[in-house]
């Protein structure tokens, strides 16, 4: 702990036993008026409004989110409890890859190796562009052309059949042949492939060339995406073009060859460090004996931002949470707050791997020994049949009997679930020895989509919700401190009211990648665990099926189940490994 933390976190203690010691214990606390349907139906409509872009952290849109978030806690009456006196704490969430000028690609003139550049210089970022993830270096070589450079993981299809691409540069189109399965088209494959067969470099064909961000995923090799024109100048000595090799596949009458032409590529790549804020607000305790303490209530405000091309507006997941936390901090600020301190947190960076709460549990406005229980609230947008799930109510003695209490009072039907173990920010607290809470209303399949708008939320089913988390942090905020249960994940209960069955890995994944499916945190006991996974790995292949993105992970898991032996092909720091990994059952 830093010297300038501790006197950031002594001065704030301090500041809440003032606010005590000025009288604000002897005024009697007004009832809780919890949040009304129209109020979060209003908040919820604009953090998913088009001009937030989607939330996702380290982006103009989420900043404004951010923005939004601080002025509502502002206007509602709370404390800073950020950085330097403000209601942001800001921390890295990435160090972004931009392209350096240096950066080259030329056409050498047909001859012998080491000729000096020849016929044609191609436009960075107009005729190619490097790949985010590509070995910074300088490669020659003569260019082949490998179709698809697509390697099956069965072995019965492989591109490179028939010509030796050993310390050259592989030219391959870009996705599969019309009608062809995607099995072994993802890029992350088509790169393993690559360099399996000992190329030098891969060139991929893209009728629009991708982001550095999309293709920021490293497989150890020089890398980069250029435009059917480079592509057709590269294969001019041939004869062919990428349109008539397209057709040629397609009849089933080509296959690879080398062009005749060699190629130097030089890639340099920068780094630029991206940020994102939490946005906390403190709301002093009124009791000199227990306002040293904090209860922390807290949901994530970002989510997946504009992914190919479309605003996903994340209104349930996770505008709803973010929307009843603000509405019930207002809520106690309104009725003079509780006797213990309330921390209200909205968190950046859930989305790339529970990051906002790493650095909130790191870096706590109220010392985490101080900290009693935290409340977290993720996607409480879609409620159906007056259905509430609660997680954790055995992480803490007395939370079961205190959330029974108040989901009976609210008259709900509720799946009380003991173990605290879910993808979401309270893993975080969890772990940090806090005890905690989770309020969920389940998924659905807008999740993760463009079509998770505000117009699909049940405003009177989160009022139903904050009513409930009201009672809830009132009781956690006046009673004595629940003592922390640690529970072994193996304590995971099945359900029987839906939300089990299927199989189960068991990471968070990094959901902004979008190359492969980045492992952000590996579940403790889970199958990926025991198989050895780690943060950071790549998922790229699971039993056969393409990873691009975390739901064609969900989909291969869910035609998999429990018990079932599956091989996971792995990037871990650019090195390609293959794993056995038992699946477990989802809890």
């Amino acid at each position: 702990m830093s010297v300038v933390t501790l006197a950031r976190r002594s001065g704030l203690l301090a500041l809440l036993l003032l606010v005590v010691a000025a009288g604000s214990a002897s005024r009697a606390a007004l009832p809780i008026s919890s949040p009304t349907a129209a109020s979060l139906a209003e908040a919820v409509t604009t953090l998913a409004a088009p001009d937030m872009e989607g939330r996702a952290s380290g982006t103009p849109g989420g900043e404004r989110a951010a923005r939004r978030i601080a002025r509502w806690l502002t206007d509602a009456g709370l404390r800073p409890g950020g950085d330097a006196g403000t209601f942001f704490q800001s921390f890295a969430i990435a160090n972004g890859t931009v392209v350096a000028p240096d950066s080259r690609f030329d056409l050498l003139a047909p001859g012998p190796q080491g000729r000096d550049p020849g016929q044609t210089h191609f436009a960075l970022e107009r005729d190619w562009r490097p790949h985010g993830g590509s070995v910074a270096t300088s490669v020659s070589g003569e260019v082949v052309f490998v179709g698809y450079g697509i390697v099956t993981a069965d072995g019965t299809h492989d591109d490179y059949t028939g010509v030796d691409v050993n310390d050259r540069i592989a030219l391959a189109l870009a996705g599969a042949p019309r009608g062809a399965t995607a099995t072994g088209a993802s890029r992350l494959e088509k790169l393993i492939a690559a360099r399996r067969h000992g190329a030098a470099a891969v060139l991929l064909v893209n009728d629009t060339l991708p982001s550095v961000a999309s293709t920021a995923t490293a497989a150890g090799m020089v890398s980069a995406s250029v435009t059917p024109r480079a592509a057709d100048a590269l294969l001019a000595p041939s004869g062919a073009t990428t349109a008539t090799l397209e057709r040629a596949i397609a009849r089933g009458t080509t296959s690879a060859f080398a062009t005749g032409t060699r190629a130097r590529i030089t890639v340099a790549l920068g780094k630029q460090e991206r940020r994102a804020e939490n946005v906390v607000g403190v709301l002093p305790g009124t009791d000199p004996a227990l306002a040293s303490e904090a209860v922390v209530v807290g949901a994530h405000w970002d989510h997946l931002g504009v992914v190919d091309g479309a605003i996903h507006p994340g209104a349930d997941d996770n505008a709803s949470g973010t929307a009843v936390v603000v509405g019930l901090a207002k809520s106690f600020a309104a009725a003079g707050g509780a006797p213990r301190t309330l921390v209200f947190t909205l968190f950046a960076g859930e989305e790339l791997g529970l990051l906002g709460s790493r650095h909130y549990v790191g870096d706590p406005a109220v010392p985490m020994t101080r900290t009693v229980a935290m409340v977290n609230l993720d996607m409480v947008g879609r409620m159906r049949d007056r259905q509430l799930e609660i997680g954790g109510v055995d992480s803490g003695t007395g939370l079961r009997e205190i959330v029974s209490d108040a989901v009976r009072t609210a008259d709900l039907k509720s799946t009380l679930r003991g173990a605290p173990y879910a993808p979401s920010d309270h893993v975080r607290f969890y772990r940090s020895g806090t005890p905690v809470l989770f309020f969920h209303t389940g998924s659905h399949d807008d999740y993760h989509k463009p079509s998770d708008t505000a117009d699909r939320i049940n405003a009177d089913g989160m009022a139903r919700v904050a009513t409930v988390a009201a009672e809830v942090i009132e009781r956690l905020a006046a009673g004595s401190r629940p003592s922390y249960v640690a529970m072994p994940p193996e304590r995971r209960e099945r359900t029987s009211g839906g939300g089990g069955g299927g199989a189960f890995l068991g990471i968070v994944a990094d959901q902004g990648a979008g190359d492969g499916v980045r492992v952000a945190d590996v579940m403790p006991s889970s199958a990926a665990e025991r198989g050895g996974l780690r943060e950071g790995d790549v998922l790229v292949r699971l039993a056969g099926a393409s990873l691009v993105s975390f739901d064609d992970l969900r989909t291969a898991l869910k035609a998999r189940n429990p018990g079932d032996r599956v091989e996971l092909q792995v990037l871990r720091n650019g090195d390609d490994r293959t794993v056995s990994i038992t699946l477990g059952a989802r809890s």
